[in-house]
């Protein structure tokens, strides 16, 4: 199993980062390089704990399928998604968030492995977790963005 534990630092309040980890829409656009698209469950908005969500994308060249449902949500602090149906052989992303002066601190802690034994984990090792971190900053990348910017807007 690979684990990956991030940080973002947001200056922006917890409830504008946590709204804005589980929007749809917005994860969308920061995944546009992949294509990726919400095509069952929960397709747009905000999801909330207990629902689905399909996401169709190309990764490595490869057109696949992600099912994730929202698992737990403790409103503004956390929520997890677990991999219902996919090509790992398990997945599951803790999102954590901490208000810390005006700046918010999200925590992806992501937790996956994949199928094939050790051809799976030497793929994970020397391949899978670097390109599943850089996804993932990516993502962040635009929360970020995007909070800072709503944020200054409510500030001035």
């Amino acid at each position: 199993m690979s684990t990956i534990h991030l940080k973002t630092i947001i200056k922006a309040d917890i409830h504008t980062v946590f709204d804005l980890a589980r929007d749809i829409d917005l994860h969308q656009k920061s995944t546009f390089k992949t294509g990726e698209k919400a095509i069952a469950g929960r397709t747009s908005g905000l999801i909330e704990e207990g629902e689905t969500v399909t996401w169709r994308a190309k990764h490595l060249g490869i057109y696949q399928t992600h099912t994730s449902k929202i698992v737990s949500m403790e409103k503004p602090y956390q929520f997890t998604d677990m991999m219902l149906k996919g090509t790992f052989k398990s997945f599951k992303h803790q999102h954590i968030f901490n208000q810390e002066g005006k700046n918010t601190i999200m925590t992806d802690i992501l937790e996956f492995e994949s199928p094939f034994g050790i051809i799976g984990k030497l793929f994970n090792h020397f391949f899978l977790k670097n390109y599943m971190k850089n996804f993932l900053v990516e993502r962040n990348k635009l929360i970020k963005i995007t909070a800072e910017s709503k944020s200054h807007k409510v500030a001035t």
